[in-house]
C-alpha cells in the first residue's frame, strides 16, 4: 500500500527534517565552540606578544577593547585592537603602542582582502617592517600616494588605506587612553 502525498505527510516530513538537521548543526556548534574559542584566544595572546615589548602582567579593558602591559610598575606600552574596513572587508587588527604614542608593532587578526593582493598585507615583509616603530609625530600616516610616508603593497591601495586607517583608530584610543 503506497502512503498517499498529502499537507499532513509533507508538513509531517519537512518538519522532521528539519528538527533533525537543527539537532546536526547544535551539535556540531556545541563541538566546536570550545575549540574555537581557544584557537581564537592563542592567536589573540601570540598577537600581543608580537606587538608589545617585554612585559610581566597585562591588564584587560573591555570598554576601550584594549590591553596595557607593565613590568613591574611601568607601563610598557598599550595592545589595541583596531578595526576597519578594507577592498575585501573587515580588516582587525592588534597594534601595540609605547607610552610615548610610538606604534612598537603590528599584527593582522582577521581579514577578507584578496588572495596574493590584499591579503600580502600578512607576509609583506616591507610592508609590515615599516609599522616597527613608525612615530606619527615624526611621520605623516597617510599612503605615499596620499602625501603620507606609508609605503603601499604594490596593486593594494584600498588595503593599504584601510591598515593605515586602523593603526590610525588604534592611535587616536591610545590619546583616548592617556587623557582620561
Amino acid at each position: 500500500m503506497a502512503v498517499k502525498s498529502n499537507l499532513t505527510n509533507m508538513v509531517l516530513v519537512l518538519g522532521l527534517t528539519c528538527l533533525f538537521c537543527s539537532a546536526v548543526l547544535g551539535g556540531a556548534y556545541v563541538l566546536t565552540k570550545d575549540p574555537i574559542e581557544k584557537a581564537t584566544a592563542e592567536k589573540q595572546n601570540r598577537a600581543i606578544a608580537q606587538v608589545l615589548p617585554h612585559f610581566s602582567d597585562l591588564e584587560y579593558n573591555a570598554d576601550g577593547h584594549y590591553y596595557k602591559a607593565t613590568d613591574g610598575d611601568a607601563v610598557v606600552g598599550y595592545a589595541i585592537e583596531s578595526s576597519t574596513v578594507g577592498f575585501g572587508g573587515a580588516l582587525s587588527l592588534m597594534v601595540g603602542i609605547t607610552p610615548d604614542g610610538v606604534v612598537y608593532n603590528s599584527s593582522v587578526l582577521s581579514h577578507s582582502e584578496t588572495p596574493g593582493l590584499g591579503a600580502k598585507c600578512t607576509t609583506d615583509g616591507r610592508f609590515m617592517d615599516q609599522w616597527r616603530g613608525f612615530n606619527p609625530s615624526v611621520k605623516k600616516l597617510s599612503v605615499t600616494k596620499d602625501g603620507g610616508d606609508v609605503d603601499a603593497i604594490t596593486a593594494s591601495t584600498i588595503t593599504s588605506r584601510a591598515y593605515t586607517q586602523a593603526v590610525a583608530n588604534a592611535l587616536d584610543t591610545f590619546n583616548a587612553i592617556c587623557h582620561e
